[in-house]
Protein backbone atom coordinates (compact mmCIF):
# COMPACT_ATOMS: atom_id res chain seq x y z
CA UNK A 1 0.00 0.00 0.00
CA UNK A 2 1.31 3.78 -0.85
CA UNK A 3 2.38 5.69 1.55
CA UNK A 4 0.46 9.52 1.51
CA UNK A 5 1.72 12.76 2.61
CA UNK A 6 1.10 15.95 2.46
CA UNK A 7 2.24 19.60 1.44
CA UNK A 8 1.10 23.07 1.42
CA UNK A 9 1.97 25.19 -1.84
CA UNK A 10 0.77 28.40 -2.06
CA UNK A 11 -2.17 27.54 0.33
CA UNK A 12 -2.97 24.37 -1.83
CA UNK A 13 -2.77 20.84 -0.10
CA UNK A 14 -0.85 18.78 -2.45
CA UNK A 15 -0.84 14.96 -1.90
CA UNK A 16 2.60 13.07 -2.30
CA UNK A 17 2.73 8.86 -2.42
CA UNK A 18 5.74 6.47 -2.44
CA UNK A 19 5.60 3.94 -4.77
CA UNK A 20 7.85 1.28 -5.36
CA UNK A 21 10.27 3.60 -3.28
CA UNK A 22 9.60 6.74 -5.75
CA UNK A 23 8.05 9.89 -4.98
CA UNK A 24 4.71 10.59 -6.98
CA UNK A 25 3.09 13.92 -6.43
CA UNK A 26 -0.99 14.45 -7.02
CA UNK A 27 -1.51 16.10 -10.57
CA UNK A 28 -5.22 16.42 -9.48
CA UNK A 29 -3.62 18.60 -6.75
CA UNK A 30 -1.76 20.46 -9.01
CA UNK A 31 -4.56 21.36 -11.48
CA UNK A 32 -6.93 23.07 -8.50
CA UNK A 33 -4.76 25.98 -8.40
CA UNK A 34 -5.74 26.87 -11.80
CA UNK A 35 -9.05 25.36 -12.05
CA UNK A 36 -10.68 23.15 -9.07
CA UNK A 37 -13.63 21.82 -10.74
CA UNK A 38 -11.63 20.96 -13.66
CA UNK A 39 -9.39 19.15 -13.13
CA UNK A 40 -9.89 16.42 -15.36
CA UNK A 41 -9.92 18.43 -18.39
CA UNK A 42 -6.79 20.22 -17.39
CA UNK A 43 -4.81 16.94 -17.25
CA UNK A 44 -6.26 16.03 -20.36
CA UNK A 45 -5.37 19.07 -22.47
CA UNK A 46 -1.76 18.54 -20.98
CA UNK A 47 -1.47 14.83 -21.74
CA UNK A 48 -2.56 15.64 -26.08
CA UNK A 49 -0.04 18.47 -25.90
CA UNK A 50 2.84 17.47 -28.33
CA UNK A 51 5.49 18.86 -25.97
CA UNK A 52 4.04 16.96 -23.38
CA UNK A 53 3.99 13.60 -25.40
CA UNK A 54 7.44 13.93 -26.33
CA UNK A 55 8.46 14.49 -22.57
CA UNK A 56 6.98 11.90 -21.22
CA UNK A 57 7.79 9.58 -23.81
CA UNK A 58 11.54 10.14 -23.26
CA UNK A 59 10.93 9.65 -19.43
CA UNK A 60 9.29 6.09 -19.86
CA UNK A 61 12.56 5.38 -22.35
CA UNK A 62 14.71 6.33 -19.64
CA UNK A 63 13.11 4.55 -16.46
CA UNK A 64 10.63 1.98 -17.77
CA UNK A 65 12.33 -1.12 -19.59
CA UNK A 66 8.30 -2.36 -20.69
CA UNK A 67 7.42 0.79 -22.26
CA UNK A 68 5.91 0.36 -25.49
CA UNK A 69 7.43 2.44 -28.00
CA UNK A 70 5.16 1.73 -31.20
CA UNK A 71 1.93 2.30 -29.13
CA UNK A 72 3.89 5.81 -27.89
CA UNK A 73 4.78 6.82 -31.70
CA UNK A 74 1.03 5.97 -32.25
CA UNK A 75 -0.15 8.94 -30.16
CA UNK A 76 3.13 11.28 -31.06
CA UNK A 77 1.76 11.12 -34.62
CA UNK A 78 -1.88 12.44 -33.44
CA UNK A 79 -0.60 14.96 -31.10
CA UNK A 80 -1.57 18.51 -32.01
CA UNK A 81 -4.71 17.52 -34.27
CA UNK A 82 -8.00 18.91 -33.12
CA UNK A 83 -9.37 15.52 -32.73
CA UNK A 84 -6.78 14.45 -30.78
CA UNK A 85 -7.85 13.51 -27.11
CA UNK A 86 -6.07 11.50 -24.67
CA UNK A 87 -6.90 10.22 -20.75
CA UNK A 88 -4.44 9.07 -18.00
CA UNK A 89 -5.98 6.06 -18.11
CA UNK A 90 -5.70 5.52 -22.03
CA UNK A 91 -1.92 6.58 -22.01
CA UNK A 92 -1.28 4.16 -18.91
CA UNK A 93 -3.11 0.99 -20.15
CA UNK A 94 -1.54 1.53 -23.91
CA UNK A 95 1.74 2.28 -23.44
CA UNK A 96 2.63 0.78 -20.35
CA UNK A 97 3.77 3.74 -18.82
CA UNK A 98 4.78 4.24 -15.09
CA UNK A 99 5.41 7.65 -14.96
CA UNK A 100 1.44 8.50 -14.31
CA UNK A 101 -0.50 6.91 -11.97
CA UNK A 102 -4.53 7.38 -12.17
CA UNK A 103 -7.44 6.02 -9.70
CA UNK A 104 -10.78 6.19 -9.70
CA UNK A 105 -13.13 7.06 -6.82
CA UNK A 106 -13.62 9.54 -3.64
CA UNK A 107 -9.64 8.81 -2.22
CA UNK A 108 -8.37 8.85 -6.05
CA UNK A 109 -6.68 11.05 -8.55
CA UNK A 110 -4.15 11.42 -11.11
CA UNK A 111 -0.43 11.34 -9.87
CA UNK A 112 2.66 11.41 -11.62
CA UNK A 113 6.51 11.08 -10.65
CA UNK A 114 8.30 14.12 -9.25
CA UNK A 115 10.25 14.76 -12.91
CA UNK A 116 6.61 14.35 -14.62
CA UNK A 117 4.35 16.50 -11.88
CA UNK A 118 6.85 19.27 -12.45
CA UNK A 119 6.67 19.32 -15.42
CA UNK A 120 3.01 18.91 -14.97
CA UNK A 121 3.41 22.28 -12.56
CA UNK A 122 5.00 24.25 -14.74
CA UNK A 123 2.48 23.89 -17.59
CA UNK A 124 -0.15 25.28 -14.97
CA UNK A 125 1.80 27.95 -13.65
CA UNK A 126 5.77 28.52 -13.14
CA UNK A 127 5.58 30.21 -9.83
CA UNK A 128 3.28 27.19 -8.38
CA UNK A 129 6.09 25.38 -9.94
CA UNK A 130 8.92 27.03 -8.22
CA UNK A 131 6.73 26.66 -4.72
CA UNK A 132 6.29 23.14 -5.21
CA UNK A 133 9.95 22.32 -5.69
CA UNK A 134 11.02 24.66 -3.00
CA UNK A 135 8.23 22.82 -0.21
CA UNK A 136 9.09 19.42 -1.94
CA UNK A 137 12.49 19.84 -1.12
CA UNK A 138 11.74 20.77 2.73
CA UNK A 139 9.98 18.07 2.85
CA UNK A 140 12.95 15.39 1.96
CA UNK A 141 15.03 17.25 3.97
CA UNK A 142 12.99 16.70 6.80
CA UNK A 143 12.99 13.21 6.07
CA UNK A 144 16.36 12.96 5.97
CA UNK A 145 16.73 14.33 9.34
CA UNK A 146 14.39 12.11 10.69
CA UNK A 147 15.76 8.95 9.19
CA UNK A 148 19.51 9.89 10.51
CA UNK A 149 17.96 10.68 14.01
CA UNK A 150 16.06 7.16 14.20
CA UNK A 151 19.26 5.29 12.80
CA UNK A 152 21.13 7.18 15.46
CA UNK A 153 18.61 6.11 18.50
CA UNK A 154 18.10 2.75 17.44
CA UNK A 155 22.24 1.98 17.10
CA UNK A 156 22.16 3.90 20.87
CA UNK A 157 19.75 1.21 21.63
CA UNK A 158 20.95 -1.88 20.14
CA UNK A 159 24.11 -1.11 22.03
CA UNK A 160 22.73 -0.29 24.92
CA UNK A 161 20.88 -4.13 25.57
CA UNK A 162 24.88 -5.33 24.64
CA UNK A 163 25.64 -3.21 27.73
CA UNK A 164 22.90 -4.09 29.68
CA UNK A 165 23.31 -7.72 28.98
CA UNK A 166 27.38 -7.53 30.68
CA UNK A 167 26.50 -6.12 33.08
CA UNK A 168 23.75 -8.65 34.09
CA UNK A 169 26.14 -11.55 33.31
CA UNK A 170 29.57 -9.71 35.12
CA UNK A 171 28.27 -7.92 38.01
CA UNK A 172 25.09 -8.88 38.90
CA UNK A 173 25.16 -11.37 41.62
CA UNK A 174 21.87 -13.64 41.90
CA UNK A 175 18.76 -13.00 43.70
CA UNK A 176 19.49 -9.20 43.63
CA UNK A 177 16.19 -7.20 44.31
CA UNK A 178 14.86 -5.06 42.02
CA UNK A 179 15.93 -1.67 43.63
CA UNK A 180 19.41 -3.36 43.99
CA UNK A 181 19.19 -4.17 40.09
CA UNK A 182 18.10 -0.83 39.48
CA UNK A 183 21.20 0.80 41.37
CA UNK A 184 24.03 -1.42 39.59
CA UNK A 185 22.31 0.03 35.90
CA UNK A 186 22.42 3.74 37.27
CA UNK A 187 25.80 3.29 38.24
CA UNK A 188 26.69 2.28 34.82
CA UNK A 189 24.65 4.23 32.90
CA UNK A 190 26.90 7.08 35.02
CA UNK A 191 30.25 5.79 34.14
CA UNK A 192 29.52 6.57 30.57
CA UNK A 193 27.56 10.02 31.01
CA UNK A 194 31.27 10.83 33.13
CA UNK A 195 33.20 9.89 30.37
CA UNK A 196 31.95 11.30 27.94
CA UNK A 197 29.36 14.34 29.50
CA UNK A 198 31.77 15.17 32.62
CA UNK A 199 28.47 14.82 34.46
CA UNK A 200 25.79 12.08 36.33
CA UNK A 201 21.99 12.06 34.73
CA UNK A 202 21.52 13.23 38.37
CA UNK A 203 23.88 16.51 38.15
CA UNK A 204 22.69 17.12 34.70
CA UNK A 205 18.85 17.19 35.88
CA UNK A 206 19.64 19.63 38.80
CA UNK A 207 21.76 21.98 36.36
CA UNK A 208 18.66 21.79 33.50
CA UNK A 209 15.65 21.71 36.04
CA UNK A 210 13.38 23.49 33.24
CA UNK A 211 14.36 20.27 30.14
CA UNK A 212 12.28 17.47 29.88
CA UNK A 213 14.02 14.12 29.12
CA UNK A 214 17.64 13.30 30.03
CA UNK A 215 21.44 14.12 29.51
CA UNK A 216 21.23 11.74 26.47
CA UNK A 217 17.96 13.12 24.93
CA UNK A 218 20.12 16.60 24.00
CA UNK A 219 23.51 14.82 22.85
CA UNK A 220 24.46 15.93 19.03
CA UNK A 221 25.28 13.41 16.33
CA UNK A 222 28.90 13.43 17.58
CA UNK A 223 27.85 12.80 21.08
CA UNK A 224 25.73 10.22 20.00
CA UNK A 225 27.82 8.17 17.70
CA UNK A 226 30.50 8.38 20.48
CA UNK A 227 28.06 6.71 22.74
CA UNK A 228 27.25 4.26 21.07
CA UNK A 229 30.93 3.20 21.03
CA UNK A 230 31.76 3.53 24.69
CA UNK A 231 28.77 1.76 24.93
CA UNK A 232 30.22 -1.56 23.47
CA UNK A 233 33.73 -0.80 24.83
CA UNK A 234 32.46 -0.81 28.33
CA UNK A 235 31.05 -4.07 28.02
CA UNK A 236 33.90 -5.42 26.85
CA UNK A 237 36.09 -4.17 29.92
CA UNK A 238 33.53 -5.52 31.63
CA UNK A 239 33.65 -8.75 30.80
CA UNK A 240 37.85 -8.30 31.20
CA UNK A 241 37.34 -7.70 34.79
CA UNK A 242 38.03 -4.27 34.82
CA UNK A 243 37.21 -2.47 37.80
CA UNK A 244 34.98 0.72 37.92
CA UNK A 245 37.15 3.20 38.11
CA UNK A 246 39.83 1.50 35.34
CA UNK A 247 37.09 1.65 33.06
CA UNK A 248 35.74 5.13 33.57
CA UNK A 249 39.43 6.36 33.50
CA UNK A 250 40.20 4.60 29.77
CA UNK A 251 35.83 5.30 28.40
CA UNK A 252 37.48 8.99 29.03
CA UNK A 253 39.77 9.08 27.28
CA UNK A 254 38.54 6.88 24.70
CA UNK A 255 35.65 10.10 24.92
CA UNK A 256 38.13 12.82 23.98
CA UNK A 257 39.92 11.07 21.39
CA UNK A 258 36.74 9.76 19.62
CA UNK A 259 35.01 13.26 20.11
CA UNK A 260 38.08 15.25 18.74
CA UNK A 261 37.73 13.06 15.85
CA UNK A 262 33.64 13.16 15.05
CA UNK A 263 33.87 17.31 15.55
CA UNK A 264 36.09 17.25 12.09
CA UNK A 265 34.28 14.94 10.04
CA UNK A 266 32.10 15.73 7.43
CA UNK A 267 29.95 13.36 7.21
CA UNK A 268 28.61 13.63 10.37
CA UNK A 269 28.98 17.97 9.94
CA UNK A 270 26.28 17.02 7.50
CA UNK A 271 24.35 14.79 9.34
CA UNK A 272 24.05 17.74 11.78
CA UNK A 273 22.85 20.32 9.20
CA UNK A 274 26.85 21.94 10.04
CA UNK A 275 27.98 22.30 6.22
Amino acid sequence: MSKTQKIEVLNREIAIQTRNKADYICLTDISRYKNSERTDDLIRNWLRNRNTLEFLGIWEQLNNPDFKPVEFDGFRKLAGLNSFTLTPKQWIEKTGAIGIHSKAGRYGGTYAHKDVAFEFASWISVEFKLYLIKEFQRLKESEQKQLGWDIKRNLAKINYRIHTDAIKQNLIPPELTPQQINHVYANEADVLNMALFGKTAKQWRQSNRGKKGNIRDYANVSQLICLSNLENLNALFINEDLSQKERLIKLNIIAIGQMKLLTDDYGVKKLEGRT
